[in-house]
């Protein structure tokens, strides 16, 4: 049977994530962007005049939104009609953006969020496609909170951890003790360009607010088990993060360091990775990347300007394995970080969720 077209609304579709899902999601073959939403001070333009001199993606607009009149986000009775389910990139502050996800699944709209206010509460999944699908399962629990029937909240990883937690999961059975993870984030994680952000050119920044603590905790929702009405953490691994901005445009790199209770070989650690798949390789969603982990053998790879692009910026890329000497083991992993870790991810999640049934037609 045929997945019928399904009508998406896009919240905060004049920033950068916003910009992205709108390229991604142009001729996709299960959504069509029908609503572009943003602040009040963007509504009643077209989208081509709300971004006019703010357009910061190098792929132009797509041709089908440009002449789409942009809506105000906070009208969310006029916005649910006309749409079967929305993704949020909004620019708000985290009490703002819990009011406004909530309304929008009240209002029977599933809400697939780029956002990380709602990635703790206790019974919104939050999905990464490949490692963590049954996830979805605490859904219903939600629904029964919010007095819904179709409406929820779920939301997608902060971008920093999906260049290396990919890398972690598939040897999680043989007991991921400690890790130790340094990441170089591009600029654009901050909805900056070079032009935006001249101070950055030639530059480091060694702070990233709230980043460090979202690498140590959000792995251990992602490892997490369904339990009753909500998510339990996973108790391991331990995580120490260091998250820090560098001068490239996009794609985060992470060099990590992990231990293992039953230490397996390099031999058995490169089979892993290059074998593994997760449900959106077997079902064929069409955002899935294939392979999903590059494994490069190069010692100079995976390089952010060569390598984030790998599977239309969905696929994550891994190398320099080798022994540490505090540790078990080091690598070095790769990830691009508005397409797999923001919009992209978004949209292969909700791929998975209306694959298992939770997003329909209205």
């Amino acid at each position: 049977m045929a997945q019928p077209r399904l009508n998406v609304g896009i919240l905060g579709a004049t920033g950068m994530v916003g910009q992205r899902f709108l390229t991604l999601l142009d001729n996709h073959p299960w959504f069509t962007v029908t609503l572009v939403a943003a602040s009040a001070s963007s509504a009643g333009k077209t989208y081509a005049e709300a971004v006019k001199g703010r357009w910061l993606l190098e792929t132009a607009i797509p041709e089908a939104v440009k002449t789409l009149v942009v809506k105000d986000a906070s009208k969310v009775a006029e916005i649910a009609a006309l749409v079967d389910f929305v993704f949020c990139a909004v620019d708000m502050n985290k009490d703002e953006i819990l009011a406004l996800e909530e309304a929008y699944a009240k209002a029977e709209t599933p809400v697939v969020s780029n956002n990380s206010a709602h990635r703790f509460t206790q019974d919104v999944p939050m999905i990464m496609p490949e490692l963590n699908p049954e996830h979805a399962l605490v859904i219903p629990a939600q629904r029964k909170r919010l007095g819904t029937k179709v409406g929820f909240v779920t939301a997608k990883p902060n971008c920093s951890i999906q260049s290396y937690v990919p890398l972690l999961h598939p040897l999680r059975d043989f007991g991921l003790k400690a890790v130790s993870v340094c990441t170089y984030q591009a600029i654009s994680g901050a909805g900056k360009t070079f032009q935006s952000w001249p101070e950055m050119v030639d530059n480091v920044i060694p702070y990233i607010k709230g980043e460090d603590e979202k690498s140590e905790t959000e792995p251990l929702k992602i490892w997490g088990s369904v339990k009753g009405a909500g998510i339990e953490l996973s108790s391991a691994p331990k995580i120490g993060a260091q998250c820090i901005r560098v001068a490239a445009a996009d794609g985060h790199l992470a060099a990590v360091s992990v231990s293992f209770e039953r230490k397996p070989s390099a031999e058995d650690i490169l089979a892993r990775w290059k074998s593994y798949e997760g449900l959106p390789q077997k079902n064929n969603f069409p955002s899935a990347p294939k392979p999903f982990i590059h494994v490069f053998a190069e010692p100079d790879r995976p390089q952010t300007r060569l390598d984030r692009d790998l599977g239309h910026g969905m696929a994550v890329s891994v190398g320099r394995l080798r022994p540490d000497n505090l540790f078990d083991y080091k690598f070095v992993a790769l990830s691009h970080n508005t397409v797999r870790g923001a919009a992209g991810g978004a949209v292969l999640t909700a791929e998975l969720l209306v694959s298992e049934g939770y997003i329909t037609k209205k």
